[in-house]
């Protein structure tokens, strides 16, 4: 994997997109429930507009790992575009958003989220409890604001490559991974792990 310059991916439309986000940001007003509302609905309305045309690289699945490539980091406010790319049957452990907001865009396929309850902890053993699984279709968007951001996604197809784009408080380049605990009764083990990125055309 590598890092690429995301100042640098040019795709038609790439200016209303950093144009919807800049938007939900700076009429938030600080308040995250508000930022990532305002986010959600613009980035629906540009998925259903169909005014963004996202590079081609990002409907290129990876074998072996989901594809995460970088689209747009802002100077001014600080945000991170990431496109994700998932074959059939690739999908995530329980995971954070180390602290951060992100507004979540399927734009292809079909993507499913379950969301997990932090119940209870010692040191870096957590124990969760598993509550909606929600799929996410073409054009639909949702929000995750801390501390309700323990959750995994997959491809709920076994076919289909499935896209989504995922726009950060800050750019990601790490989270806490949620190991199986031998303990079982939804235990698990906290990993830090350092995210990389896929080169972006």
């Amino acid at each position: 994997m590598t890092t690429s310059d995301a100042t640098l991916c040019s795709f038609p439309g790439r200016d209303r997109l950093i144009a919807a986000v800049d938007d939900a940001v700076t009429h938030g007003g600080g308040d995250r429930a508000a930022i990532t509302r305002h986010l959600r609905d613009n980035l629906c309305a540009l998925m259903k507009a169909g005014s963004v045309e996202l590079p081609s690289c990002v409907y290129e699945a990876i074998p072996g790992h989901y594809a995460r490539r970088e689209l747009y980091r802002s100077k001014e406010h600080g945000y991170g575009v990431v496109a994700m790319t998932w074959a059939p049957g690739q999908g995530t452990k329980i995971h954070d958003h180390y602290g951060m907001w992100c507004v979540e865009g399927v734009w292809s396929g079909d993507i499913e989220i379950t969301q997990y309850d932090l119940a209870e902890r010692a040191g870096d053993d957590f124990r969760f409890v598993q509550c909606d699984t929600l799929t996410g279709n073409t054009g639909s968007a949702g929000c995750l604001i801390p501390p309700h951001e323990y959750h995994t996604i997959r491809n709920a197809s076994d076919r289909e490559v499935a896209v989504s784009v995922h726009i950060y408080e800050q750019p990601m380049t790490c989270c806490g991974v949620f190991e199986q605990s031998p303990r079982g009764d939804g235990w698990h083990h906290y990993v830090r792990k350092e995210l990389a990125l896929d080169a972006a055309a």
